[in-house]
C-alpha cells in the first residue's frame, strides 16, 4: 500500500475503541506523537508506535507523561499534528504542561482514557479536571465519544478544532468505549473534513505573534521559518513580549478565552433523540448516553414522552441547547458515572426554568437501563 492508503484504513471494520482513536488521529493528519505507558490507554501508544512511522510521523516512547504533553507541545510549535494519550492518573501529571499549552496557544490533541482511582474501573469522574485542571484562567474544549465510530470521528473534530483555534482539545475517552470493539467505517480520502492552522500572510519584520484574526485566533508560524517568536507561560503582549501590565495581563486572557466562548455556536456539539415532544429529557455524555438511550426507547414503546439530549461537546457546555430542553420539558434527567459533577453545569443552566434530578453512578461500572428506567419511573 502506499502512504495515502495505509493512513486511512478507508473501510468497515470491526475494532478495538483505542485502535478507533489512532486511525482517527492518522486520518487527520497526525504526524507527531507521544506517550507514556499507562492503562488503559496503552493500545494507543503502541498502535502509535506501529502505524506512525509508516506514514512518515515520528512516534516518541516518553519517560513520563510530562515529557509527553511538553514534547507533544514543542512538536505543535514546529508545525506537527501532535497528540498523547494517557489515562486518569497519568492525566493528573500533565496539568503543567497543559497548561504551558494554553498559554503559547498551541494546538495538541490530549486523549484521556478515564479510569477510577488505581484501578481499570468505568468512571466519568475526570470531566472537572478536564475543564479546570491545568493553573491560570482559560478556556478548554472537550469532546465526549459514546462508541467506537465515535472515537474516530472525534479524534479527527478534536484535530480540526485544535488546528482552527489553536487550543489543546480534549478527547474524552473511557474505559467502557476504549476497551470495547466495534464497528468502524472510515470513510475514503478526501471524504473526511481536514482544517489546517492559520499561517502568517506578512513578513516576518511586520508579524505580531498574537495579534488574533477576526475569530481571536493568532495565525502561527512553524519554527525555522524566519518568525522569530517568544511562546512564554507568562504573561505576554501581541509582539509576544513578557508584559506583566495589569492591561496586557486581562486582554490577553479575555482574547484566549474569548476565541473558544465568541465561537461557542462553531463548536458545540449536541445530538437530540426524540426531544420533539419530551416532557422528560434526560442529559448524558459519554458512554451513559447507551443505557440513557434505551431507555427512552422503552419508555417510549409504554406511550411515555422521554428524550435524550446527548452531550457531545462536554466544555464549553452547550447552554443554548440546555436552556431549550429546560424550557421545553419538565423534569430533566441528568445522568452521568461519578458523584454527580456535571450535573452542576446542568442545574446551573436549567434549573431556573425546570425541574432538574441527578442520576448518578460512582460503582466502577456504567448505569444499566434498567437503572436509569427505575429512577425516572416515579415522575413518568
Amino acid at each position: 500500500m502506499d502512504k495515502i492508503e495505509d493512513r486511512y484504513m478507508a473501510g468497515r471494520h470491526f475494532m478495538l475503541g483505542n485502535y478507533a482513536v489512532v486511525e482517527g488521529a492518522l486520518a487527520a493528519g497526525c504526524d507527531f506523537f507521544a506517550g507514556y505507558p499507562i492503562t488503559p490507554a496503552n493500545e494507543i501508544t503502541e498502535r502509535m508506535s506501529e502505524r506512525l512511522p509508516k506514514v512518515g510521523g515520528k512516534f516518541l516512547q516518553s519517560e513520563d507523561e510530562l515529557c509527553s504533553i511538553y514534547a507533544v507541545t514543542g512538536a505543535s510549535l514546529c508545525g506537527a499534528k501532535a497528540m498523547t494519550a494517557t489515562a486518569s492518573a497519568g492525566f493528573n501529571y500533565m496539568q503543567e504542561g497543559l497548561g504551558y499549552a494554553t498559554s503559547v496557544e498551541a494546538p495538541c490533541v490530549i486523549v484521556d482514557v478515564q479510569r477510577c482511582r488505581g484501578e481499570n474501573y468505568a468512571t466519568q469522574s475526570d470531566v472537572m479536571q478536564m475543564r479546570w485542571g491545568p493553573s491560570g484562567d482559560y478556556q478548554g474544549v472537550v469532546l465526549a465519544p459514546s462508541s467506537v465510530q465515535e472515537l474516530f470521528d472525534y479524534t479527527v473534530e478534536a484535530f480540526n478544532i485544535a488546528e482552527k483555534y489553536r487550543v489543546p482539545t480534549i478527547v474524552m475517552s473511557e474505559t467502557t468505549i476504549a476497551l470495547m470493539r466495534e464497528d468502524l467505517t472510515i470513510p475514503e480520502p478526501g471524504e473526511i473534513k481536514i482544517e489546517e492552522r492559520k499561517k502568517p500572510e506578512v513578513p516576518p519584520e511586520d508579524f505580531l505573534p498574537f495579534s488574533p484574526d477576526e475569530k481571536g485566533v493568532p495565525p502561527m508560524p512553524e519554527f525555522g521559518e524566519g518568525y522569530n517568536t517568544l511562546y512564554s507561560l507568562n504573561p505576554h503582549d501581541e509582539e509576544g513580549n513578557i508584559n506583566w501590565d495589569p492591561d496586557v495581563f486581562e486582554n490577553m486572557y479575555e482574547r484566549e478565552m474569548g476565541k473558544i466562548k465568541d465561537n461557542i455556536d462553531d463548536i458545540t456539539q449536541v445530538e437530540e433523540y426524540y426531544t420533539e415532544d419530551a416532557e422528560v429529557i434526560l442529559v448524558a455524555y459519554g458512554s451513559e448516553c447507551r443505557p440513557a438511550l434505551d431507555t427512552v426507547l422503552k419508555t417510549r414503546e409504554e406511550g411515555e414522552k422521554v428524550g435524550l439530549l446527548k452531550i457531545d461537546t462536554v466544555w464549553p457546555v452547550p447552554e443554548k441547547e440546555l436552556r431549550e430542553a429546560a424550557d421545553q420539558a419538565s423534569t430533566i434527567f441528568s445522568v452521568e458515572m461519578n458523584i454527580g459533577k456535571y450535573s452542576r453545569e446542568v442545574e446551573r443552566v436549567c434549573a431556573p426554568h425546570c425541574e432538574v434530578k441527578r442520576i448518578t453512578k460512582n460503582r466502577g461500572a456504567i448505569h444499566t437501563s434498567g437503572e436509569i428506567y427505575s429512577s425516572i419511573k416515579e415522575v413518568i
